[in-house]
């Protein structure tokens, strides 16, 4: 009889992928805080998670109330790891170093104040290192979990905005892909462009993708004319130069990004074009459509949002989450932990 403590062999290439994952983060005592310790999505998540070994849950909230909760599903959090805001140990320490963090924009009254707020006080153990990341969103809006993330954990050097991609997977290994930003900026200028695209192929060699990037646009190597247009030229470039060792190139048109036959008509001498495995948009608008009919009409899954470019992952989970989507999205989180050290 598999132990608990075993991992679960799962079916199917995004099941795969979680499964490399896994092997990564297995037993390393990654500490997760989940500030909607309340909601029974989370809980059950939680449960798994903690029983495969995978991470160690920091539930943030009332004891009491968790409890009550997780009762209403069968479960037992006698082992996990509670942080009150109202009864904590290390309040005043916490208080300070808010305090200290925001460098005079914040008064302690004022600390006190937002700290009672799950997401913050989650955030601030993060920053403290009492835990290694955090996933909220569950009941939460993207601001409400990305703003606490934003004051205190903050962008990496180099990197002015977070940014929000999606791992788009279908059929087998052989379709795996990176979408971004589909999540967060709504009309990056070239220098945000730039940092979105080398953020995300970090993001995606976590993921045991070789990244090529495609600055995607409606138009390959001139073909349109059009400020726009000069906006991805100019992003393109800022790109190469941040980080020469990365294949980066457009503007592309999807078609030019994706497909060899085309790409050679359109960008022969490009080491991107027909084989573009990340794929960064020029706007939220197109980015956010373009994973979508992905997922709809292409029938690829779509995980995420993953927040790209702070100092410690931050996960902003859909509010119509289920279960599973807490379980994939922490092992990320996890993940990312690692790639962080």
């Amino acid at each position: 009889m598999m132990k608990m403590y075993e991992l679960i062999k799962l079916e199917g290439s995004v099941m795969e992928l979680f499964d490399s994952l896994k092997f990564k983060i297995v037993r390393r005592g990654i500490k997760i805080a989940f500030p909607e310790a309340t909601d029974t999505r989370i809980l059950s998540a939680v449960a798994r998670l903690k029983g495969e070994e995978l991470v160690e849950p920091v539930l943030i909230g009332n004891r009491g109330e968790i409890e009550k909760a997780a009762k209403t599903r069968g479960i037992s959090i006698e082992n996990l790891t509670v942080y009150d805001p109202d009864d904590c140990a290390r309040w005043d320490e916490i208080v300070e170093a808010f305090v200290e963090r925001r460098n005079g924009k914040t008064t302690k009254e004022q600390a006190e104040k937002l700290l009672k707020d799950e997401n913050y006080f989650g955030t601030m153990l993060t920053y403290m290192g009492i835990t290694d990341g955090l996933v909220s969103g569950a009941i939460h809006s993207t601001g409400d979990t990305v703003r606490p993330a934003l004051q205190i954990i903050k962008t990496k050097p180099g990197i002015s905005r977070t940014s929000g991609a999606f791992l788009m997977i279908r059929g087998n290994e052989q379709e795996k892909y990176l979408f971004s930003d589909c999540a967060i900026n709504v009309a990056p200028t070239p220098q945000e462009l730039a940092e979105i695209a080398v953020a995300s192929a970090h993001t995606a060699k976590m993921f045991d993708i070789d990244p090529k990037v495609a600055m995607l646009s409606f138009s390959s190597k001139g073909s349109a004319k059009a400020p726009q247009v000069d906006a991805t030229v100019e992003a393109t470039r800022l790109a190469q130069e941040l980080a020469p060792e990365l294949d980066i190139d457009g503007e592309l048109q999807f078609d030019a990004a994706y497909i060899q036959s085309v790409a050679q008509l359109k960008a022969p001498d490009s080491k991107v074009a027909g084989k573009a495995n990340v794929f960064v948009f020029p706007d939220l608008q197109s980015g956010n459509i373009g994973y979508k009919i992905a997922q709809r009409f292409g029938n690829f899954e779509a995980i995420g949002p993953i927040l790209q470019g702070l100092n410690k992952p931050i996960s902003d989970l859909s509010r119509g989450c289920n279960e599973e989507d807490v379980y994939k999205l922490t092992i990320i989180t996890a993940a990312q932990s690692l790639s962080n050290e």
